[in-house]
């Protein structure tokens, strides 16, 4: 008989857990909740994760603020996704209001830019390093890994190199993307059925 899969234990572990998650990013948690989430807690297994992930940046808002949705609704239903919710947002909102109150004179000197700016690069460091750490989920994916290359290599055409607005670049390669998966599950389907 198969252990039971690690779970938040209760309310206030989920809260704990995504405050927790908030307080360890700045300008984007992918990489700390990756971690978190499929590797320390073992909530999600990496294709649980990047199955939601996909599901969480399509939908409007923060991808994870809508991740932490999702999984506090599947453990808890709706009480756990108001307080996942509420444990991403507390304390960064606590935290960004009392920094803007602090930091309203020195807002516009050169060293606070720049050093926001180098934030933002360990951000994109850490979103693509994470990005890396997942592509061998995508061995199990139906399109198949060279179609997901494919697919990756037009959104970042499409998105960074021809400034196509993301709502058509959504629109398009996702249709492209969800009529090719449909097809290969179609197609897997008979052969799951031979077995």
């Amino acid at each position: 008989m198969q252990a039971p899969a690690p779970r938040p234990a209760s309310l206030t572990d989920l809260f704990a857990s995504f405050s927790m998650l908030a307080l360890q990013g700045f300008g984007g948690v992918l990489a700390v909740v990756q971690r978190e989430l499929v590797e320390k807690k073992k909530w999600l297994t990496i294709e649980e994760f990047v199955e939601d992930w996909a599901v969480a940046q399509i939908l409007p808002g923060p991808n994870v603020v809508n991740l932490s949705l999702m999984i506090g609704d599947r453990y808890f239903g709706v009480r756990g996704a108001l307080v996942a919710l509420a444990g991403m947002l507390t304390f960064p909102l606590v935290i960004v209001l009392a920094l803007a109150a602090l930091l309203a004179g020195v807002a516009e000197l050169a060293q606070v830019q720049g050093a926001l700016r180098g934030m933002g690069a360990v951000a994109a460091g850490l979103i693509t390093a994470t990005g890396l750490k997942l592509v061998p989920a995508l061995k199990q994916n139906p399109m198949g890994v060279p179609v997901c290359f494919a697919l990756a290599a037009m959104t970042f055409v499409a998105v960074a190199l021809l400034r196509v607005p993301l709502v058509w670049v959504l629109t398009g390669i996702g249709s492209l993307a969800c009529g090719w998966t449909y097809r290969q599950l179609g197609m897997l389907a008979p052969a799951r059925a031979r077995r």
